[in-house]
């Protein structure tokens, strides 16, 4: 690199080879040294300063990107890189202000720049893809070209450009509702990320959001962690990360500071514990790379919308058919010179008649099989689909729920077992140490009578063989705890009743293996080295029946040391199963000391000692049910919905708090095999697991994998699972169930990914909530189905009777539109806000096989419809003599009283089996504001706009007599409930028959 230097500056030099003044000499002495400045510093950049850090960014990447141990080591090793990041390891980087502000300028913040968002256009362009919308644009321009033809353009554009108008609103309406749900889940998905982690700043553990990580940051990870961003192993013991997420292999992968220190972001913790060093965060990040390329896709269609979107294409089909046939049949009747004038005489007189006449006669019928095409057409269902399900999701939000797939609103509705955790789910996640055991005898109070030594050993076991912390308070007066509940309730009974200085005992020791706790063994050791003798001692913490199988002795109460024998193990037994039975969680702590031969094994790999321990103490934790939780259970029960507890506790343990929540029955307790333990579960056969899992209630001392297999058999059966978890290895049960419930307080994010919906609480009500509300979502669409279908038959009959009889038409297509789109979208809105009711847990879950339109709607709505039908058709062709009206007025008479009786029918669609449709009807202000908002729309439609809606004024009596005429709609759908229906749906009937003829 000299060499090359050597070689540039006197190139340039020789330039300046002539007789140069003082002035001059100064000159070219400052343009060499800022020339070979940057040379020098072109060659060594990363010596160079990065704001103030001795390493910057791009060296950063590469270390951990490329995983170069060399280098790592070139650059001085872990302690090295924390000192040029100025950050100390022990205790963190400073949290003011200034300092993490230098750090954001220098390296950047850990955010991501994602993928451009949908705009509203991109949604525009969807709604048009509709095949209703192609349909209605083909019958706007065909309506457009036939009314210019008859009428010429100034009176002719009306009927084709209002239909224009009006597939212009159904588009316009469509795309705001699926942008504001596009909005609404890309909300929903920020709040998601915006995560919570462990972070040492100052020396002392704090919890921040993953989008104030700086570079530099020491950040704590435990099982279930998502790592936030790149960075170095400060200090571990038994971490294993998932890195499938950055290289799609399965296997685990062994982090270490000798071989492999180096951790990415977006890959998930699955064993063990850590601190790492921050070293590059966001863009900066691999990950931070591959999510910058990639768009979330909120534009999933659920079950049901496809299967509404199946209903209004067919329902389209059925109008195209039928307009068709009308068609043909008008064409039939005026060819066979049975149509005549309103002069009474024959339309079609074979070759007298004028090809104009023919052609106009034509044109008319072809008007009127478009009128009969957008009777047809529910243009609302699609829009009412979003509606709901965005109204759902918001106020789901506001209940604690956060809906991360949309299909799981309607599916949690069919829901008919519900497979729940435990702790913090059932119970308020509020451990409390109620009882300690030393030996035989429990201690009270007075812990100053516990001997000194095993009062010491006690300090040490908790203070070490932990993943929470302890240590005083910045002002100095009480303690900060930080850790799992379990954790931080020992920890603090630890500190304030024993006097534990976990400072002191962390540095009086040094860490020489650790194995975390896991949800499959159910404990946690650790082997630490004593720094005043030199000595090995083990420490054991975990389920108490786990730790004493591993004991041989005990301690008494006065501190001495006892073997374990047969009547000493059961004693100790029969004080755990007590301890249970009083829903306390058991807890053993247990110790040894060892040579440091015994911990090596032939391959020379340390090994905690796990057998011949001493049992230290006993410690019952005591976590209370939640408030309320008792009737959460009854109401799911009494909807139809089987509560199953999966819990790692003891079977004690599990059957006392089941009991106490109303998931246990008193009498089923004696039912065999009502509450069974994990292994019994493994343990059937095939045919028993099938055969016994409907009955079970309980299941204690699960893994994952019991869960899992519990959820398999469930849906093997039939039945439409929902579980809910919050740990890692929870995930595999997630993904399979029906509905994945995960915690958003203790969950971690692992589980909260393979979920459906993220339980904000961590509460079990708010779980009977999110069931209530897909009982609800279900409702309300078949309540708009039901109130659009009544709309549709209707009119589609109406005109294609009148039609045929009278080759007229009484409802025009801006008339018809103005009922499908303006009232139908309106309607949808009104019917959507209707919030969850008890009425709903009363009924059994919704079958997925359950046709869409079942039995009770058909009996609600064709009696409506057969109404509507005979008064329309009876005021069309006797209307003019009974009020004695011209043709124009009698025509605005059937428009305005078909469109009151949809008004009043939709309070009937309020309740599809209640008979009293006024309950509640005062708390929904969104449905009372909709509906008088439609009346006043009706007024203007009738009464100022009669150029576009060709329609007459009309005075006080015969708004009256349209009023009452609606009104009936309300007996009547008193009477029509009281009508029973058949359990078998109507369909299965013609199913039937259909196979019989074809057979």
């Amino acid at each position: 690199m000299t060499e090359t230097t050597s070689t540039i500056v006197p190139a340039y030099l020789g330039c300046l080879d002539v007789p140069l003044t003082i002035h001059k000499r100064r000159w070219r002495s400052v343009f060499v040294t800022i020339y070979c400045s940057r040379a020098f510093q072109s060659f060594f950049p990363s010596v160079s300063d990065n704001n103030g850090f001795k390493l910057d960014q791009k060296t950063l990447t590469q270390l951990v990107k490329d995983k170069r141990l060399d280098r790592l080591q070139e650059l001085g090793g872990f302690e090295g890189v924390a000192s040029a990041l100025k950050t100390d390891a022990a205790h963190g980087v400073c949290s003011n202000a200034e300092d993490v502000a230098h750090r954001l300028e220098a390296f950047g913040s850990n955010t991501y720049k994602i993928a451009a968002a949908k705009r509203f256009f991109h949604f525009v362009w969807e709604a048009c893809q509709d095949l209703t919308i192609f349909i209605l644009i083909g019958c706007a321009a065909l309506s457009l070209a036939l009314g210019i033809r008859e009428h010429g353009l100034r009176e002719g554009w009306s009927d084709g450009g209002s239909i224009f108008l009006a597939v212009i609103l159904v588009i316009s309406v469509s795309a705001i509702s699926n942008y504001r749900q596009y909005r609404e889940f890309d909300k929903l998905s920020k709040v998601g990320s915006n995560l919570q982690i462990e972070a040492v700043r100052n020396g002392k553990s704090q919890q921040i959001s993953t989008f104030d990580i700086v570079v530099g940051d020491v950040i704590c990870l435990k099982i279930g962690d998502q790592v936030p961003a790149d960075g170095l192993l400060l200090e571990g013991y038994s971490l294993e990360v998932d890195e499938s997420s950055m290289t799609g292999e399965s296997d685990h992968v062994e982090i270490n500071q000798s071989q492999n220190p180096f951790l990415f972001s977006g890959t998930k913790v699955v064993n063990g514990y850590a601190q790492m060093l921050v070293t590059s965060v966001g863009m900066n990040t691999t990950w931070g790379e591959m999510m910058s390329q990639i768009s979330s896709d909120t534009s999933e269609q659920t079950p049901l919308q496809a299967r509404i979107r199946g209903l209004a294409s067919s329902i389209g089909i059925v109008g195209l058919l039928v307009a068709l046939s009308n068609l043909i049949v008008s064409k039939i009747y005026y060819f066979t010179g049975n149509t005549k004038d309103k002069h009474g005489k024959k339309e079609f007189n074979g070759s007298r008649t004028k090809v104009n006449h023919i052609i106009m006669a034509m044109i008319g019928m072809v008007g009127t099989a478009v009128t009969i095409v957008v009777a047809a057409i529910p243009e609302g269902l699609p829009v009412a689909m979003t509606i709901t399900f965005c109204y759902a999701m918001k106020r789901m939000m506001a209940d604690k729920a956060m809906v991360r797939k949309l299909s799981a609103c309607e599916i949690m509705g069919s829901a008919t077992t519900i497979c729940t955790d435990k702790t913090g789910t059932l119970t308020m996640n509020q451990m409390k140490v109620a009882k300690f055991w030393i030996g035989e005898k429990p201690v009270e109070e007075a812990y100053s009578s516990i001997s000194s030594r095993l009062l010491s050993l006690i300090q040490e076991g908790v203070a070490m063989n932990t993943t929470g912390c302890a240590s005083r308070h910045i002002s100095g007066s009480g303690f900060e705890f930080s850790g799992s509940p379990t954790e931080k309730a020992i920890l603090s009974w630890a500190s304030l009743e024993l006097n534990m200085d976990m400072e002191r005992l962390k540095n009086n020791s040094v860490i020489q293996d650790v194995e975390a706790f896991n949800s499959h063994r159910k404990r946690s050791g650790i082997l630490i080295k004593r720094k005043i003798d030199n000595t090995m001692q083990v420490h054991w913490k975990g389920a108490a029946e786990v730790i004493l199988a591993m004991c041989t002795s005990y301690h008494n109460a006065s501190g001495e040391l006892k073997d374990m024998d047969d009547d000493a193990k059961k004693i100790l037994e029969h004080i755990i199963q007590g301890m249970a039975a009083s829903s306390l969680r058991c807890i053993a702590l247990a110790h040894k000391e060892v040579s440091a031969e015994e911990q090596v094994d032939p391959e020379h790999k340390t090994l905690l000692k796990d057998n011949g321990l001493t049992l230290l103490g006993l410690v019952g934790l005591k976590d209370p049910c939640r408030p309320g939780l008792k009737k959460a259970v009854e109401d799911c029960q009494h909807a139809g919905v089987n509560i199953k507890m999966i819990t790692g506790d003891n079977i004690f343990t599990a059957k006392s708090i089941a009991t106490e929540c109303g998931i246990l029955k008193p009498e089923q307790d004696t039912i065999s095999e009502a509450v069974i333990e994990g292994e019994q579960f493994q343990n059937y056969t095939p045919e028993e697991r099938m055969q016994k899992v409907d009955n079970i209630r309980v299941m204690a001392r699960s893994s994952p994998s019991d869960k899992l297999l519990m959820v398999q058999c469930l849906k093997q059966k039939g039945h439409v699972v929902a579980v809910t978890g919050d740990g890692t290895n929870d995930a595999p049960a997630l993904k399979e169930a029906d509905v994945g419930l995960s915690m958003g307080m203790q969950g971690t994010e692992v589980a909260k990914e393979s979920s459906d919906i993220v339980i904000m609480d961590d509460n079990f009500a708010s779980v009977a909530t999110v069931l209530m509300w897909g009982r609800c979502v279900y409702n309300n669409i078949q309540k708009f189905i039901q109130f659009q279908l009544t709309v549709n038959v209707a009119a589609l009959v109406i005109n294609f009777v009148a039609a045929v009889s009278a080759s007229k038409v009484p409802l025009t297509a801006v008339q018809l539109l103005w009922v499908n789109l303006i009232m139908d979208t309106l309607g949808a809105l009104a019917l959507a806000t209707d919030k969850p009711t008890k009425e709903l847990m009363e009924n059994p879950p919704v079958s997925r096989t359950e046709p869409l339109i079942t039995n009770i709607m058909w009996r609600n709505l064709l009696p409506q419809a057969l109404y509507q039908i005979a008064v329309v058709l009876t005021l069309r062709f006797r209307g003019n003599t009974i009020f004695g009206v011209d043709d124009k007025v009698q025509d605005t008479l059937i428009f305005n009283t078909f469109v009151l009786c949809q008004v009043f029918n939709e309070f009937n669609a309020r309740k599809l089996e209640k008979k009293n449709v006024f309950k509640g009807l005062l708390t929904n202000k969104i449905f009372l504001g909709i509906i008088a908002l439609i009346i006043i729309l009706q007024l203007v439609m009738v009464e100022l706009l009669n150029k576009y809606a060709d329609t007459e004024r009309l005075n006080w009596g015969q708004w009256g007599v349209c009023l009452g005429i609606g009104a009936i709609s309300w007996p009547l759908g008193w009477v029509v409930k009281c009508l029973p229906v058949p359990q078998k749906p109507i369909v299965s009937y013609l199913e039937v028959k259909i196979y019989k003829n074809s057979s």
